[in-house]
C-alpha cells in the first residue's frame, strides 16, 4: 500500500502532530453492529466520550478505496447509512483500495491501520479468537495474527463469549501478545464481568498500564499488541445464567441445522440478542462505553512527558 493510501483527518493529524491523545475506533460496530439509526447516535456518543477524556477519536473506515483515520459528520453519517458498507478485516484492505470500493474495520484493519497512522491505543468492544471446535474447523480470527504484530494497546472487554475463551488466551500467549487485567485478575468474558479464565497480570490505573507500554517500547523486540482487558460492570453485564443457557440453546441449534465454520459466530451473537431481549446489545454496549472512556485515559497518560 503507498504511503498516499492512507488518509488523515485534519483534526487527527493536527494532534498527532502536536502529541496530543489519539484513540482510534473501529467501524464495523456502527456498519454491521448496530440497528439504524440507533447506530449513528452510539458512534457520536463513543466520539464524545473520547473527548471527554482528554483525547481526540478517529474512527477508522475505508471509502471509496481511501482509508480514513478519523471521519467527520457526513463520513460518519455515510458508514452508518450505507447499507452497502462491506465489512474488511487486514487482509481486504488491499482488494477494497485496488476496487475503490468502501467498508468498515474490524478490529484488525483498524489495528493495522491506526498503527500506520502512528496512533498508539485503540478502544474496542471484545476481540475475535479461536472459535469452538477449532480441532475440527481451524477457524480463527485474523485479530489475533494482526495483534501479534502490532504495536498497539487495545482496550477491550476480553474476547467475544462465543468463542473458546481458554484456548484464544493460550494462543495469545504463544503469539506473544501481553494481556493486563483492567482492576480484576479475571479475564473478562465480553457480555459477562468475568470468563472465569484468569489473567498473570493486574493494572488498576492509566498510569501502570503506560508504565506497561513504555517497558514494551524499551525492551525492544519482536512489535506486539498490549491487550488491556477491561470488565463490563457488574451491574451491566448480561445476567450469567440467561447468557449461559441461551447460548447452550444456540450451539445445540448450530448442530442441528449444521452450521459450522465462519458462520457460527455471527449465528450465535444474532441468537444472543434475539433470545435475551436485546440485552445482549446493552451489555455490549456498556462494555464499549467503558473501554472508550479507559482507553482516552491511557492515551492522555501515555503521550504525557513523552517527550
Amino acid at each position: 500500500m503507498p504511503e498516499t493510501a492512507v488518509v488523515l483527518s485534519e483534526e487527527v493529524r493536527e494532534a498527532l502532530a502536536a502529541r496530543r491523545a489519539v484513540v482510534a475506533l473501529e467501524s464495523t460496530i456502527i456498519a454491521h453492529g448496530l440497528p439504524r439509526p440507533r447506530n449513528l447516535a452510539v458512534a457520536e456518543e463513543l466520539e464524545g466520550l473520547v473527548r471527554a477524556g482528554g483525547a481526540v477519536p478517529a474512527t477508522i473506515a475505508v471509502l471509496d478505496g481511501v482509508p480514513r483515520i478519523g471521519l467527520d459528520k457526513a463520513q460518519l453519517e455515510r458508514v452508518a447509512g450505507d447499507p452497502g458498507m462491506r465489512k474488511l478485516g487486514r487482509r481486504d484492505l488491499a482488494p477494497a483500495v485496488a476496487a475503490g470500493a468502501s467498508g468498515a474495520t474490524t478490529v484488525s484493519a483498524t489495528a493495522f491501520l491506526a498503527e500506520r497512522a502512528g496512533i498508539r491505543v485503540f478502544a474496542t468492544g471484545g476481540l475475535g479468537g479461536v472459535h469452538r471446535e477449532w480441532t475440527e474447523t481451524q477457524d480463527e480470527s485474523a485479530d489475533l495474527r494482526v495483534l501479534a504484530g502490532t504495536a498497539i494497546t487495545v482496550v477491550c472487554a476480553g474476547v467475544k463469549s462465543v468463542l473458546d475463551v481458554p484456548a484464544t488466551l493460550q494462543r495469545l500467549e504463544t503469539l506473544g501478545v501481553g494481556v493486563l487485567g483492567y482492576g480484576t485478575d479475571r479475564f473478562p468474558g465480553f457480555y459477562l464481568t468475568s470468563s472465569g479464565e484468569p489473567v498473570d497480570w493486574t493494572v488498576r490505573s492509566p498510569e501502570e498500564v503506560v508504565a506497561v507500554m513504555r517497558a514494551q517500547d524499551a525492551l525492544g523486540g519482536a512489535r506486539a499488541a498490549l491487550i488491556v482487558a477491561n470488565p463490563v460492570p457488574e451491574e451491566q453485564q448480561l445476567d450469567p445464567a440467561l447468557h449461559d443457557r441461551v447460548l447452550a440453546s444456540g450451539l445445540a441449534e448450530c448442530r442441528e441445522r449444521g452450521i459450522t465454520g465462519q458462520p457460527v459466530t455471527p449465528f450465535l451473537l444474532d441468537h444472543l440478542m434475539r433470545h435475551t431481549g436485546g440485552a445482549s446489545l446493552e451489555a455490549n454496549l456498556a462494555a464499549v462505553r467503558g473501554n472508550v472512556r479507559v482507553a482516552a485515559r491511557i492515551a492522555a497518560v501515555w503521550v504525557r512527558g513523552r517527550w
